[in-house]
């Protein structure tokens, strides 16, 4: 492809990418799977003879909801095997923070308790009902994306609009309950309190580590209540409350730089997932607000 050719398609695909982001955001709940949909996207394009396409926007949708749509299937497919578990990623970068549409695509409606429900549904369920009714894509043109027929699409969707609704169990998140059970924690570790932690720690809570973590000596996984406790029991002494993303949580900080983050996942009073953060590029990425120290 020359140069120029190849330069103008980069940037009709920048002119896209925001609104791509956030299908593939609403779609699998995880800020960096999306980023991997939304670049794998862009090596289809650039690999692909796109000269007759008509509406370049509605090319890319589709190619992310697919690519979203084995994501999805491999995730599920995955929850065979014992203790494997997701839990939507409730993560916005400074990078797109200055960008409004941004900003309402991923923020408007889209809190953690929809994506915890969302992530209940079956995989064509979930992108009939994030197609149709979030981005307004007509069923025949979905149809195609799920190898099932307009109606077949129209019924999908159906079947997740009603779990949706009926899912009113999950309101959003009450940010001033979460950081109470954030500052439980944290009081409960500091203290080598076990029971206090198991108290506050739900029984199938599943602690994760991304490999910068892991290289300092975490545990990629740990999953349970009474294994999780005893992972912080007398510990987090440096740790400090803070805001990561609008979200309770943790950040260790040394050296003038936060070197670990700790984002909580909660349901009521109790913590379903814990992430420890190292990378430092994703370190940059996170809103942090330290609440004290």
């Amino acid at each position: 492809m020359p140069v120029d050719e190849r330069n103008w398609l980069a940037q009709r695909f920048e002119e896209h990418r925001s609104h791509l982001r956030a299908v593939a955001y609403r779609m699998l709940g995880s800020a960096s799977e999306a980023d991997d949909a939304v670049q794998e996207a862009w090596l289809r394009l650039d690999r692909s003879d796109t000269s007759a396409v008509e509406n370049l926007g509605g090319w890319l949708t589709t190619v992310v909801a697919r690519v979203c749509l084995d994501v999805l299937r491999s995730r599920q497919s995955r929850r065979e095997e014992p203790l494997d578990a997701h839990v939507p990623e409730p993560i916005v970068s400074r990078e797109h923070r200055s960008d409004p549409e941004q900003q309402a695509l991923l923020a408007d409606s889209v809190g953690l308790a929809l994506l915890v429900v969302l992530d209940t549904l079956p995989p064509p369920e979930r992108v009939a009902f994030v197609l149709h009714d979030m981005f307004d894509l007509p069923f025949d043109e979905i149809a195609p994306i799920l190898g099932r027929s307009p109606g077949a699409a129209r019924q999908l969707a159906s079947r997740a609009r009603r779990r949706v609704q009926g899912a009113t169990a999950a309101p959003s998140p009450d940010r001033t309950r979460q950081r109470k059970v954030v500052d439980a924690f944290l009081a409960a570790s500091r203290n080598g309190d076990f029971n206090a932690l198991l108290a506050v720690l739900h029984p199938g809570v599943v602690l994760r580590a991304d490999p910068a973590a892991v290289r300092m000596g975490a545990a990629a996984e740990i999953h349970g209540a009474k294994p999780v406790a005893e992972t912080f029991r007398g510990r987090a002494q440096a740790a400090q409350s803070a805001l990561v993303n609008g979200a309770a949580g943790l950040v260790w900080i040394a050296g003038g730089q936060p070197r670990v983050v700790f984002q909580f996942t909660t349901a009521g009073a109790k913590i379903v997932a814990i992430d420890m953060i190292a990378d430092a590029e994703r370190l940059r990425q996170l809103d942090l607000l330290v609440l004290n120290g």
